[in-house]
């Protein structure tokens, strides 16, 4: 299998769209599609398609950070988000969609780069650590109703 990966344009933001709901499916269409117009603009962010034969098969949205978990020098490169389709999943192309933004934050003058997920999601902690990525902190959120 061939995978091609190529910075995202406006043209893809439909794709893109379909992409970022299956990794964050609760949040409001609304703020999808605000943050989308502002990653475009951002030069602080980048964002990729992974396609084969010509189709998207999956993103990968990375942005410049002053500060990440577990990391020594600023600014560092951070995976914000990711997603593959579940079919072509374990084909590679997570790899080849991290590889494009750890070249990416590379030039942006980068010597780190860092990721999260929830502590439950142990397919991509799992993916995580196949990628090279190490566990750097554990962190617990807490809320109270007042």
């Amino acid at each position: 299998m061939k995978i091609v990966i190529r910075r995202i344009t406006q043209a893809d933001s439909h794709e893109w769209f379909k992409m970022r709901k299956g990794i964050w499916p609760d949040a409001p269409d609304e703020d999808l599609n605000i943050d989308m117009v502002d990653i475009l603009a951002s030069e602080r962010d980048a964002v990729f398609f992974a396609l084969v034969d010509g189709k998207p098969v999956g993103m990968l949205e990375a942005r410049l950070r002053d500060y990440g978990e577990g990391c020594e020098t600023s600014p560092i490169g951070y995976i914000e988000g990711w997603f593959v389709y579940p079919e072509i999943r374990g084909n590679g192309v997570a790899g080849a969609l991290t590889q494009a933004a750890e070249d990416w934050a590379r030039e942006k003058g980068c010597t780190e780069m860092a990721s999260d997920t929830w502590l439950d999601n142990e397919t991509s902690i799992r993916a995580h650590l196949k990628l090279g990525y190490i566990e750097a902190e554990r962190l617990v959120h807490f809320v109270k109703q007042l």
